[in-house]
């Protein structure tokens, strides 16, 4: 094997050394062939989607353009609308309230009258009812004396008479009573 002094050491590594080199350069020269190559492609797809997307992007800036104004005086139109709203609904509630606090007003002094009406009705019901109550038990007691009376007299002349119109009752004597043989003797009959 050959001696390797300093000198072909060293002219050895620069040997190796370029040959990377060379290959590094070769290496870097694809690697910006390939990116430039990508980034002809990548330009051109952007180019493509611009070319398409860009009519839609510019007929919604137009939209936008025309239709802004448009949202704009809208909302301002339901802003209005809002408080108009608003105050009307606040004026409603007043009215309400006012007309609520009227009604119960005149239902309490309704219910008062209704209340001393009904309190007074009773009242002369009562005394009518009263005033019938003590003339009924007046004439049935001015019907129920003289019919009692006239009831006692007619028993008293039935009595009498009863008792004038009944023959006088045989003197009794101290001989019991024979037998007489006219009257009906159920054991005298024969059993058939």
């Amino acid at each position: 094997m050959p001696k390797l002094d300093h000198d072909t050491l060293e002219l050895l590594l620069i040997a190796v050394t370029a040959v990377c080199i060379l290959f590094q350069t070769v290496l870097l020269s694809a690697m910006f062939f390939s990116v430039r190559k990508g980034i002809k492609s990548l330009t051109e797809k952007v180019d493509d989607l611009r070319s398409s997307a860009m009519p839609v992007i510019d007929h919604t800036r137009g939209f936008l353009e025309r239709v802004t104004p448009k949202v704009e005086e809208t909302a301002k139109n339901m802003a209005e609308m809002s408080q108009t709203l608003k105050k009307n609904v606040m004026e409603m509630s007043e009215t309400l309230k006012e007309n609520t606090s009227r009604v119960s007003a005149s239902a309490t002094e309704i219910a008062q009258r209704v209340n001393a009406q009904s309190t007074r009705i009773d009242s002369m019901v009562t005394g009518a009812l009263d005033a019938f109550d003590h003339a009924a038990g007046f004439v049935v007691d001015a019907v129920n004396k003289p019919v009692r009376q006239l009831s006692g007299l007619l028993a008293s002349v039935k009595a009498i008479v009863e008792v004038l119109g009944a023959p006088q009752p045989p003197q009794r004597s101290s001989q019991p009573p024979a037998h007489r043989t006219d009257e009906h003797d159920p054991e005298s009959e024969p059993v058939i």
